[in-house]
């Protein structure tokens, strides 16, 4: 029998993972395939009339198992991979997506969706009932159901061939990240750098059996490195360094990758009968679409521009005036940045981190969101991980039942993915009177604790942390009946809300207060360095604008027009940077062979979404501040109508019903200080 087949009889019915072998996976996941495929043919074979319950509902429960084993797989083959595991990956793949093809094209499958669908006025549905309803139609309307059966036939082979490219793209970029270290055995080469940097570079030389100090391109190596480190030759291997993965000509370069998968999704969606693939992904979304975007995306940039060619002026002279640099290259940013804004504010991350003991931070997060929303998180020790750097707790109500169970995975390792994001091992749902709780999992990168420091986390890490922290709370305070609208399972430009708004706790002194202290002496953060954490929060706000705004643009570019004339990658990028570049072009780089959100993860046709959730959390965070940030009734709203009813209404129905109005993008603006 199987482990991952069967229901786990471990404590909340939490992933086994030390009873779970490489070789159970495949087996499993082809067990999984077969029992969805008998749930679906039991639908399909039903002789009664269509109804809601036979099958709508009958079709959101089919699959169910089949959803725990590959949430297992593909979370650790993000978080704790190997080439067994990548190799598992690139079997099960296609395998998954013929599933979702032969399951989606069903003909007689669609028939009685159809019939249920247009009945739907006089069924007296639920809100969440009639949601369901009209997804479930969507998602077979809008992914090949009344096609042709060439047409589907086709439509199978471009997904086939596109989840295998995006696994390839993704295996590509972790191999030219694990691939490059800088060794340095001069002491003289880390002038400038901060002590705990040398020292975690130093235990890493140590675990290498080398001598000296190693940096990686993993960003608690990277970043310091580039931000502080004096020696400009340096800097510029590191940061060349980062900018040409999977850019190199080898076995890992993702050019063709890139073109093929803009291809594909490009003549996916003509199949479908949309323009491009951004057409097909915006009409789905709250921006509905390519036009609404880039006009949202240039009216930003008409504001930004001017904020971003002054501070770059200003960070120029300021270069200049210290150290006769003639012109800013791209490995300049970070470190004239840095030293300007401890220059203006007196303030950088050194003076900061011992404030930011990632044990503090972390329980500051569980206090706010006791505050807000009543909720307490207790660690265990009894409930399985799969590395033993994840820590486990239970989340409880104020009559302490279970909400939830927490995972949190903090520190860069040689298996796991560059970044940090949220995910979950199994959905919030109802069925059959139980109201089954989530199990979610924050994923980071972020500095380790050496020999003789806790992880002390810079203030930019801080603002990670309840960022995804804010991902998991949408997760786990889920209360809706159906898996597919649960939690995180709402419009892409919408679920960047929860998170976003959350990093506005880390610049509040009330909150601060919490957690803010010294690891050694205790004492609090100085309200000196809280007035400058906020005064320099809007540092570079035109410039960072900028930078996000031409990710935003990069991928348009992509997606939003026809690709097959793209045969040189950098020279598209770069046409695509046009209005938004302010450093020289470097040669040898190219960002969108790495661009992972876009090419492997979910982001295409979404990046935008960052900047559209900005305005949204900006304006939501001034109900909180007009209110008090730790008023209950505003939380609550928040909870109830945000948090807590995923994807159950459409996004701006539920943002009014908390807010009482549309969102309103001058708060955004003055948050940033670009009015």
């Amino acid at each position: 029998m199987n482990i991952l087949t069967k229901y786990f009889s471990t404590k909340h019915n939490t992933a086994p993972f030390s009873q779970i072998k490489l070789a159970d996976y495949m087996p499993a996941i082809k067990e999984g395939i077969q029992l969805t495929r008998d749930e679906v043919d039991a639908i399909v074979n039903n002789s009664e009339i269509p109804t809601f319950e036979n099958t709508i509902e009958a079709l959101e429960f089919s699959g169910n198992t089949l959803e725990r084993i590959t949430s297992i797989f593909f979370n650790l083959n993000s978080a704790e991979t190997s080439d067994e595991m990548q190799k598992i990956a690139q079997e099960a793949s296609p395998l998954l997506t013929e599933l979702s093809n032969d399951i989606t094209l069903n003909e007689v499958l669609f028939q009685k969706i159809k019939s249920v669908y247009e009945q739907k006025n006089s069924l007296n549905l639920t809100t969440e009932q009639a949601t369901l309803l009209d997804k479930k139609f969507k998602s077979f309307s809008r992914n090949g159901a009344l096609l042709s059966e060439d047409k589907k036939t086709r439509l199978r082979e471009i997904d086939t061939e596109l989840a295998k490219l995006k696994l390839t793209y993704g295996e590509n970029v972790l191999a030219e990240t694990n691939n490059y270290q800088l060794h340095i055995t001069q002491e003289s080469d880390l002038k400038g750098l901060p002590d705990g940097t040398k020292e975690a570079a130093a235990t890493l030389a140590k675990s290498k059996n080398l001598e000296g100090w190693v940096f990686t391109l993993d960003f608690p190596s990277y970043l310091p490195f580039v931000t502080y480190a004096d020696n400009r030759e340096l800097r510029k291997e590191i940061s060349i360094a980062a900018g040409k993965k999977a850019f190199q000509n080898n076995e890992y370069d993702n050019q063709e990758n890139v073109i093929k998968i803009a291809n594909l999704r490009h003549e996916r969606a003509n199949l479908l009968g949309y323009e491009t693939h951004s057409h097909f992904v915006l009409e789905e979304r709250m921006a509905e679409n390519p036009n609404k975007v880039k006009t949202f995306l240039n009216d930003l940039l008409a504001k930004a521009k001017p904020a971003a060619e002054r501070e770059f002026a200003e960070l120029t002279a300021f270069a200049a005036a210290l150290n006769n640099i003639d012109h800013l290259e791209k490995w300049d940013g970070s470190y004239y940045s840095e030293k300007l804004k401890q220059k203006l504010f007196s303030l950088d991350d050194e003076i900061l981190k011992p404030y930011f003991k990632l044990e503090n931070v972390l329980n500051g997060a569980f206090t706010v969101a006791d505050k807000l929303f009543g909720i307490k998180f207790k660690e265990v020790f009894d409930i399985e991980k799969y590395h033993e750097d994840v820590q486990t707790f239970e989340v409880l109500d104020f009559e302490g039942k279970l909400v939830a169970i927490f995972y949190a995975d903090f520190f860069p390792r040689k298996g796991k993915r560059n970044g940090a994001w949220m995910t979950s091992y199994k959905s919030q749902y109802i069925k059959e009177g139980n109201n089954e709780r989530p199990h979610v999992s924050i994923v980071c990168n972020f500095t380790p604790p050496t020999e003789t420091k806790p992880s002390l986390l810079t203030f930019n890490e801080v603002t990670t942390l309840f960022h995804e922290f804010g991902h998991a709370l949408h997760g786990m305070l889920a209360n809706t009946t159906y898996p597919s609208l649960s939690g995180t399972s709402v419009y892409w430009d919408f679920v960047e809300l929860p998170s976003q708004v959350m990093e506005n706790w880390c610049y509040e002194p009330e909150a601060l207060a919490l957690f803010a202290h010294h690891y050694e002496t205790g004492e609090i953060i100085p309200q000196e360095y809280v007035e400058k954490i906020k005064e320099s929060a809007s540092f570079q706000e035109g410039m960072a604008t900028l930078r996000q705004l031409s990710f935003g643009m990069l991928d348009m570019a992509f997606h939003s027009n026809n690709p097959s004339a793209i045969t040189n990658v950098k020279a598209f990028e770069k046409k695509a940077f046009d209005g938004t570049t302010l450093y020289p072009d470097v040669a040898e780089n190219c960002m969108s062979v790495s661009f992972s959100h876009i090419f492997q993860g979910g982001y295409s046709s979404g990046y935008y979404s960052y900047k559209w959730a900005e305005v949204l959390d900006a304006d939501a965070f001034a109900y909180f501040q007009e209110n008090g940030i730790f008023n209950k009734e505003v939380a609550t709203k928040f909870k109830d109508n945000v948090l807590s009813q995923g994807g159950t209404e459409h996004p701006m129905t539920l943002y009014k019903r908390f807010r009482g109005h549309e969102p309103n993008a001058d708060a955004l603006l003055k948050r940033a200080g670009l009015i």
